[in-house]
């Protein structure tokens, strides 16, 4: 690993996501469990599709009035879990989750299929359906409303960047009896710490 990519963890995220995506084709490798601080004060934690990450943090798309929207409103503090199990690989990062521009919810709303675009209308997350033929008669519903045009993005539906304070890169190595973690904290003048350990073998994650 060169000097630049030792000291910044989200070039060493990059590295990691290419080896693993590339190597072991039987991974979800943009699959991540999104842990939030509810409305009730409890964790809780599902899985989100990573659709892209930059130098600034990791970006997915979701119903605002889910409850994940409504947990990260009300506490937008977070965390990520990336486990990449055939590779022997963890990412753990804690971080702050904001919304991202509408202008770039919007541009990444209108490349999704149409199915998906008039899903976002016609379900909204954690709201209970009561029955198949409710959701095919919305789906329906805003399929002929939008039918002359393109399909807008609804209000309530956009996306959220996870702002890193803390990643750890964890490697395990099966034929050994410890993990190699590597952890970077960032400092209040936007500068990065690193640091590295070793573990011994578990079966937990964080």
């Amino acid at each position: 690993m060169n000097e630049a990519t030792d000291h910044n963890p989200m070039q060493h995220f990059q590295q990691w996501f290419h080896e693993v995506d590339t190597s072991h084709p039987e991974e979800e490798t943009n699959t991540m469990q999104l842990a939030t601080i509810g409305t009730d004060e409890f964790p809780k934690s599902r899985i989100v599709l990573l659709k892209k990450f930059t130098w600034e943090g990791f970006v997915f798309f979701t119903n605002f009035e889910s409850e994940k929207g409504k947990s990260i409103a009300h506490h937008n503090k977070v965390a990520l879990l990336f486990n990449w199990s055939s590779a022997n690989r963890e990412v753990f990062i804690s971080g702050t989750a904001e919304k991202i521009a509408t202008n770039l919810a919007e541009g990444y709303f209108e490349s999704r299929p149409k199915g998906s675009q008039l899903g976002a209308w016609a379900s909204k997350q954690s709201t209970e359906i009561s029955s198949r033929k409710v959701l095919d008669e919305q789906l329906e519903f805003f399929e002929n409303k939008f039918k002359n045009g393109t399909i807008p993005m609804p209000e309530y539906w956009g996306g959220y960047i996870v702002k890193p304070s803390k990643m750890m890169f964890t490697q395990k190595y099966p034929t050994e009896a410890f993990s190699k973690v590597t952890s970077y904290t960032l400092r209040p003048d936007f500068i990065w710490n690193k640091n590295i350990h070793f573990n011994k073998h578990t079966n937990e994650t964080y």
